[in-house]
């Protein structure tokens, strides 16, 4: 199974335009910095909170560099999601000068 990717001017195209951004990284990561508007649902938590997940909308996976969240990609796939993965992660987003933001909404990092 191929997964699908994009870049991060394209995954900012995709959630302006009502996509969700599913951050699969660890609390630590989350609380350092997040996109704006992204759902958290850690990686390791997917498989139990499916069903939070919506089918009716696309959902682009992040994580820090994009490995895990290919991983997620891989699961939602299986599982009839129309999913793709953030290539190059939240440190891709960063680095298009996307922002990063934490839950105060102060500006973040990635960590």
């Amino acid at each position: 199974m191929t997964i699908p990717e994009v870049g991060p001017a394209e995954a900012r195209e995709l959630t302006t335009g009502g996509a969700v951004l599913l951050d699969v990284r660890e609390p630590d990561e989350w609380a350092a910095g997040h996109a704006p508007d992204a759902q958290f649902v850690p990686l390791r938590d997917v498989p139990a909170r499916v069903d939070e997940l919506p089918h009716e909308r696309q959902i682009v996976a992040v994580c820090r560099s994009g490995a895990r969240s290919g991983k997620a990609t891989e699961f939602l796939q299986a599982r009839g999601f129309d999913v793709v993965n953030l290539a190059g992660g939240m440190q891709a987003w960063a680095n298009a000068g996307l922002p990063v933001t934490t839950d105060d909404g102060s500006p973040g990092t990635v960590a």
